[in-house]
């Protein structure tokens, strides 16, 4: 009994220590950059707003800039946690599942096709890409008569984000003017990006986080197989099925507020479960906290490296990501 009640408050305090890096480091990405400022500033911006260079750069880049990574970076750390847990595969992330390539291409069809330019419209053809694209995905790796497995399902994630790769750009050719207005959201980005685009998809992105920690129990009995989970009771495809759209809903945000961005939601669950072991809601809390760490961090450096210019968002993450990817996919051979 002391021994759970030590834990649980080691890893109370390792959530409040996880805040208060967040804090220090939405402090840093509001008065750092090629414009340096101060706390001071970044107040009175809202509180005496002068219209100097300084307080529009607070107020136009970096506060929508320091919210967009928060949440976008918090749900990509809970997608990766729900979509590893679901399919029980340790290298599993909206990235290399194709849940990423199949909302942008969905998007890039709608502007090039559709002339659709409303972030609204965006959301939810977003939301449509990325669950076509798992379902597919899903679908692929499951045939052949080993059934579904971790091998299976990221060969099929690489081949349907390579087809989706290939179409978006094909359609880009045809339509000029479509792709200049898409790059700069497939760069993957939280910088650039209004408050409004958050705004819109924020009540989806808190149904998404609750969703998720309703489903941490669900997710905790799953992973002790189906069959021990039918014989407690639970409906597991249920629990499979709403653990998929939780998984589509929150891709789907963080993409259409940021663009594709990956490896945030494969690195994360690993850290998480490093520093807190196998429970799924405190490994889920965790993840989201990381998630949001990693994706502020990888912006702020991404100011610092090429200034005055700007190194996309998606390469730093990446830079983190691959190499983690590598390690993973090694140590899971190496056990088999």
């Amino acid at each position: 009994m002391n021994c759970l009640l030590a834990s649980n408050i080691r890893k109370i305090l390792g959530v409040v220590v996880a805040i208060l890096l967040l804090l220090y480091l939405s402090y840093a990405s509001l008065v750092f950059g090629v414009i340096d400022t101060s706390w001071q500033n970044a107040i009175d911006a809202y509180t005496h707003f002068n219209g100097s260079n300084e307080h529009i750069v607070i107020k136009e880049v970096r506060v929508p800039r320091v919210l967009n990574a928060l949440t976008v970076g918090f749900c990509l750390g809970l997608a990766g946690t729900l979509l590893q847990s679901l399919t029980r595969n340790p290298v599993a992330d909206v990235e290399l599942f194709g849940l990423n390539a199949g909302a942008s291409l969905f998007v890039v069809f709608a502007v090039t096709f559709v002339g659709i330019s409303s972030l609204t419209e965006f959301t939810w053809i977003a939301f449509l890409g990325a669950a076509v694209a798992g379902f597919v995905v899903y679908l692929l790796g499951s045939f052949g008569r080993d059934g579904l497995t971790p091998v299976k399902l990221v060969l099929a994630g690489a081949a349907i984000t390579a087809l989706a790769a290939s179409i978006r750009h094909a359609m880009m050719v045809l339509n000029e003017k479509a792709a200049d207005e898409v790059l700069f959201w497939l760069a993957g980005s939280v910088g650039g990006r209004k408050l409004e685009y958050l705004a819109t998809v924020f009540p989806y992105m808190v149904f998404a986080w609750i969703a998720a920690f309703l489903l941490a129990r669900p997710i905790q009995t799953l992973l002790m197989g189906d069959d021990v989970a039918k014989g407690l009771g639970q409906r597991t495809l249920l629990v499979k099925l709403s653990t998929g759209v939780v998984i589509v809903l929150l891709s789907g945000c963080a993409v259409a507020v940021a663009g594709p961005i990956g490896f945030v939601g494969l690195v994360t669950p690993h850290l998480a479960r490093y520093l807190v072991g196998i429970e799924t809601h405190w490994v889920l809390l965790y993840s989201g906290l990381l998630g949001s760490i990693l994706l502020l961090l990888a912006d702020i450096g991404a100011r610092f490296i090429a200034m005055p210019a700007e190194v996309p968002i998606g390469v730093m993450t990446a830079l983190i990501g691959v190499p983690f990817f590598i390690y993973v996919a090694r140590k899971g051979l190496d056990k088999e």
